[in-house]
């Protein structure tokens, strides 16, 4: 699935505009993403965030189907060494990343369409720029459904 732009800072209407996955944590990152939006910094119109606890929640299985339902790709945004919940937080979400990325490979899809970076509570101008070059990797790519 292509989603088209009609209106955004250096963006042709009518090009492919990558849809991408954000899996954030309430705590932590959370506010990093909202600071990008209320400093009106911009990035991709296809991104798309969804609010969870914890990163090492997530399931492989989610960022899959995401991949294989209209998502061009997924990007965790974690806390890092900061987890309220969890000590080995970061080790447990790592792990699901490789596992999600093994899974790519073996359906033929390209790992790069996961990524994952800590992002802060004050983390607003890196977000913005994982998600510009985010989504200028996926423009390279094309659709995730074309591979």
């Amino acid at each position: 699935m292509t989603a088209t732009a009609t209106a955004g800072p250096g963006t042709a209407a009518g090009a492919f505009v990558p849809r991408i996955l954000v899996f954030s944590t309430n705590n932590i990152s959370d506010p990093g993403v909202d600071l990008a939006g209320s400093a009106h910094f911009h990035y991709s119109p296809g991104v798309n965030v969804i609010s969870l606890p914890c990163t090492s929640g997530i399931r492989p299985s989610w960022i899959l189907h995401a991949l294989e339902t209209g998502f061009d790709g997924v990007f965790i945004a974690t806390d890092g060494e900061e987890c309220a919940y969890l000590h080995d937080c970061a080790k447990r979400s790592n792990r699901v990343v490789t596992t999600a990325q093994k899974a790519l490979k073996e359906r033929g899809m390209d790992a790069s369409r996961i990524r994952v970076a800590a992002i802060c509570s004050v983390c607003a101008e890196p977000f913005t720029k994982h998600m510009t070059n985010f989504s200028a990797a996926l423009v390279a790519m094309g659709p995730a459904k074309a591979e």
